[in-house]
């Protein structure tokens, strides 16, 4: 990741005077158990702090009637103000936490605490940036000798191994998108292949200024990494470089501070990204992996990657709950002694995002998984290594280095194209279409997560929106040979495989789609497509297999049935898969037949049994003896008649 920075056990504090902590309060002038009303004065007024773009993207995921959660209410103004007449300078306001930081001397934390609504203060968290990798300054790849105005010179390889160039082609390039980039800083208007960007906002969090390049007194790395992730993500260049997402608007935040040693301080990134979040970004990444030191004052330890307990992790929780989708690196520790992910690749929904080779293989330092509750991590992977991007040095320079902070900005780039053409889309339904269409979907594990990102497939995978409680299943073809609009068929069938085939409606432009017939919740709906390409042979997508959904509610995921695991007793999918809380189990049998349902962990071990079930079977991840079982993949198998049939699904806490 940060290519110049060397980790060491003992942060050394700026040269300030005082330590910087956090001051929490007790409330906000309500009880947190207070069940707040639209009517509600405090209400209105947070709401009125969130723009037009955030309400709406809140409006996809949460009640409409309860868009502000209790974090959303500002820190009561008596409470700061109090703290200020103590002759304090409040340095963020976290909302989200009801705190403030600020720097303290001891005699300022011993009035502070006896303010009787002051709950604790605690020191800030300071987490130090990746070790440092190679630079490269030398191209391993041969140079087209050639270039056209389609052209990504030398930065082909990287994207064209997660399928980008192909979803370029059809006009797809993330616009429509915001996404909010928390870096060291960015040199973004005096870059070539930057200048041109839709920079929306920008503040920096270290010098209190609205401008992210380096300020006076700044290290001299400061802007740096923020100008290379951004390139790599969005960068524009004839015949240099063509990010994936070069045509998203973009919100940026400085929140690393290169001075003394490069650290960042845990409020200047959850302050962002509050601040993001009420701006209205669809999208945050950060290609910032945060150390875990030994030396425990100063942070935290494995047993706190659960998902919950560093402030940086529960940010990005509660961004993803109000719809945003989350990226961040998986860190650069997979050959050092720590080895793990760091935070906030702990969180639960973040994608994590690991690195490996152009040619697929896991980089040695990519960081590891399981988190310390046993998720799988990383979640996917992108090219990490030999990956080409602005140097902020020149105008016109550029360079390769190596890190899951290179991956990044690749796999939240592909995120991009895929709200960009479906804008529709809930974090939840991208997050579970861009894990689904990863290359190790079936297979997950701690090295690769769910595997290589592909926005070729994310992109082309059927997805589900819902207008007015009308369910319509959309689609886009990447043929090789092109498509035949008149051709596009669906074949559907309900419940069973007695498939009936359709027309697809067309936009005339790239789309198809296909309005669902009304479902009862439980009910499954098995399909697949067919169409002729200009050639005038006949495709079937997918080629041996169909897709499977089940209604219930808000569709958020799309399965893919292996047609040779089917008989004339169908198990289906479970649905949802991956999930969390409870997943249901659908079968087809015979009212006399005699039926048997076993789950099964990776190491063949009986989790739990169900006898002679009704389908659907619901299963809420507990074993027999009512213990939550461990994240992964588990395995069912259906007895009828003493035929046995098996399928596999993941649980993800």
């Amino acid at each position: 990741m940060k290519k110049i920075i060397l980790l060491v056990l003992i942060i050394i504090p700026l040269t300030y005077s005082q330590n910087k902590y956090l001051i929490y309060f007790k409330d906000k002038g309500i009880s947190p158990a207070k069940a707040l009303q639209k009517s509600d004065a405090l209400y209105k007024e947070a709401l009125n702090l969130l723009s037009s773009r955030c309400i709406a993207r809140r409006e996809k995921v949460m009640n409409p009637n309860h868009l502000i959660t209790y974090e959303d209410i500002p820190i009561k103004s008596d409470y700061i103000n109090a703290v200020k007449n103590l002759g304090v300078k409040i340095e963020n306001k976290l909302n989200w936490f009801n705190a403030v930081s600020a720097y303290l001397t001891q005699d300022q934390i011993n009035k502070i605490l006896q303010l009787p609504f002051v709950e604790k203060i605690n020191s800030v968290k300071i987490f130090g940036v990746e070790p440092n990798l190679p630079v490269q300054k030398l191209n391993p790849y041969a140079v087209p000798e050639a270039f056209s105005s389609s052209d990504y010179g030398r930065s082909y390889p990287q994207y064209e191994l997660s399928g980008i160039p192909i979803v370029q082609s059809k006009g797809i390039n993330g616009k429509g998108v915001i996404i909010g980039i928390l870096d060291n800083g960015f040199m973004w208007k005096t870059h070539e292949s930057l200048a041109a960007r839709k920079v929306l906002s920008e503040y920096n969090y270290v010098f209190h200024t609205v401008s992210t390049a380096p300020q006076p007194g700044d290290a001299p790395s400061s802007g740096y990494h923020g100008t290379y992730v951004f390139s790599i993500l969005a960068g524009y260049k004839d015949s240099s470089i063509i990010g994936p997402a070069y045509n998203a608007s973009f919100i940026l935040a400085k929140t690393e501070d290169d001075r003394s040693e490069s650290h960042i301080e845990e409020d200047n990134y959850a302050a962002a990204l509050e601040s993001m979040e009420n701006q209205g970004v669809d999208i945050t990444t950060s290609s910032l992996g945060y150390n875990i030191f030994d030396d425990t004052t100063y942070s935290y330890t494995y047993k706190d990657l659960n998902g919950n307990t560093s402030i940086v992790t529960k940010a990005v929780n509660l961004a993803f709950q109000r719809g945003v989708l989350t990226f961040t690196a998986a860190g650069n520790e997979g050959n050092l002694p720590w080895h793990y992910v760091d935070v906030p690749a702990d969180a639960f929904n973040v994608i994590a995002v690991g690195a490996v080779y152009n040619n697929n293989t896991v980089a040695a330092f990519s960081s590891r998984g399981p988190t310390y509750d046993g998720r799988i991590k990383p979640d996917v992977v992108a090219q990490g290594v030999n990956v080409y991007g602005a140097d902020a040095a020149a105008s016109n320079s550029y360079y390769y280095e190596d890190g899951t902070s290179a991956a990044t900005p690749i796999a939240s780039g592909i995120g991009a194209l895929l709200l960009s053409a479906f804008p529709y889309l809930t974090n939840v339904q991208a997050r579970n279409i861009l894990l689904e269409t990863s290359g190790n979907y079936s297979t997950p594990n701690n090295d690769r997560g769910y595997g290589l990102m592909s926005a070729e497939r994310a992109l082309s995978f059927p997805n589900i929106s819902q207008i007015n409680n009308v369910n319509t299943l959309n689609k886009i073809f990447f043929a090789q040979n092109g498509i035949i609009p008149a051709t596009a068929a669906i074949h559907y069938a309900i419940n069973d495989l007695n498939f009936t085939e359709a027309n697809m409606n067309y936009d005339d432009t790239l789309k198809y789609s296909f309005q669902l017939p009304v479902l009862q919740n439980g009910q499954t709906f098995n399909f697949y497509f067919t169409y002729s390409d200009n050639q005038g042979d006949t495709i079937r997508e997918p080629l041996n297999n169909y897709y499977s959904l089940t209604a219930s509610g808000q569709i958020d995921s799309i399965g893919l049935t292996n047609l040779s695991e089917v008989g004339t007793k169908i198990l289906s999918q479970n649905f949802p898969n991956p999930f969390s809380s409870s997943t249901k189990i659908k079968f087809i049998a015979n009212s006399n037949a005699k039926v048997g349902l076993i789950i099964y962990n990776v190491i063949g071990q009986i989790v739990k049994i169900f006898s002679s079930p009704q389908s659907p079977v619901s299963w809420n991840g507990k074993s027999d003896s009512g213990v939550k079982c461990a994240s992964g993949v588990y395995y069912y198998v259906l007895n009828i008649d003493g035929n046995k049939y098996t399928n596999k699904m993941i649980l993800l806490k």
